[in-house]
């Protein structure tokens, strides 16, 4: 009978130490009874990542993380155990991706499956390791050079604000105000200028009408002389036109040859040397008869006889 106690007691201790070791095993994360594939990977930084996280394959969640630590090596990279309880099959090649499953924070592993042909991930496998930017790092990584860019500007402004200030003395400002009020007069002059203008196209409306008027009574009469012109005949008019400009230019043609009367008269040298001569006679004859009347008029109450003419006398006479 003590034999039976003592045996029921030791299979209760056992059973006790195996719920003990079994529940303190599934409060990791290891389910003991589970036929789950244990897989690592390795990153820099997991700064997020907590026991117990998703284990996803195209967004299905496929397992957990069940311990985080550092590698052995001591280079301070971390070493991610993840349980996968899907028989889903995968290759080795694939990569465990870190991303944030929230905007609050926290971080998941998404396995990215590759299907290139190589053998299947399996217990005790090591897959390729990715981080995909958070929503946090986005935007640091857009406010940064933004940032950067505001500093800048906020040093230019002060530069600018403090080279106006410089520029801007006492002396300047007073000058300033008088151009302003300078400008306020001119404003005034041209608002006096126009109302006087509107005045006067008011009291002078009539005779602007009456002028725009015959302004378009004189188009309408421009318009139709121009139709008027352009019903002419004027192709006739050019074709006569240019009939006589080509036989102006046939005559001055035959003129340069030294054809026609003009024509022998410009280019004869002879006719021109006997016109001159002929000329000069009839010129001294001319002056001989205002010297000598009486050699050509012949009026006698008694019948004289009249001188003969010598010419030799006349021209020593005219030379004289």
């Amino acid at each position: 009978m003590r034999t039976t106690k003592e045996i029921k007691t030791a299979i209760l201790v056992l059973s006790g130490i195996l719920l003990f070791i079994f529940i303190f095993n599934y409060l990791k994360g290891e389910n003991l009874l589970s036929n789950a594939r244990k897989i690592t990977a390795i990153y820099d930084n997991v700064e997020g990542l907590a026991s117990s996280a998703a284990v996803t394959i195209n967004g299905h969640t496929v397992g957990k993380v069940q311990d985080i630590r550092f590698t052995e090596d001591g280079s301070g990279k971390l070493e991610v155990l993840m349980l996968v309880d899907s028989d889903f099959e995968f290759s080795k090649n694939s990569t465990a991706q870190l991303y944030e499953s929230g905007l609050i924070g926290g971080k998941a592993i998404a396995i990215i499956p590759a299907f290139d042909g190589a053998e299947n991930a399996v217990s005790g496998g090591v897959l390729y390791s990715s981080v995909k930017p958070g929503l946090t790092e986005l935007v640091n990584q857009r406010l940064t050079p933004l940032q950067e860019k505001i500093e800048s500007v906020m040093v230019s402004a002060d530069q600018l604000l403090t080279n106006v200030n410089t520029v801007f003395d006492a002396e300047t400002k007073t000058h300033l105000k008088g151009s302003i009020a300078q400008l306020k007069q001119t404003i005034n002059s041209f608002e006096t200028t126009s109302n006087t203008l509107n005045e006067l196209l008011v009291d002078n409306k009539t005779s602007i009408t009456s002028t725009l008027n015959n302004f378009s009574e004189i188009s309408e009469d421009l318009s139709e002389v121009s139709t008027t012109l352009v019903d002419a005949n004027l192709k006739e008019t050019i074709n006569g036109l240019q009939s006589t400009i080509s036989s102006f230019d046939a005559l001055l043609k035959d003129i340069e040859q030294g054809e026609g009367s003009v024509g022998k008269l410009m280019k004869d040298e002879g006719l021109y040397n006997n016109l001159e001569g002929a000329l000069g006679q009839l010129e001294a004859l001319m002056e001989d008869m205002k010297l000598n009347p009486k050699r050509y008029v012949h009026f006698s109450l008694f019948g004289k006889k009249s001188k003969p003419y010598n010419t030799t006398e006349t021209q020593t006479e005219l030379k004289e």
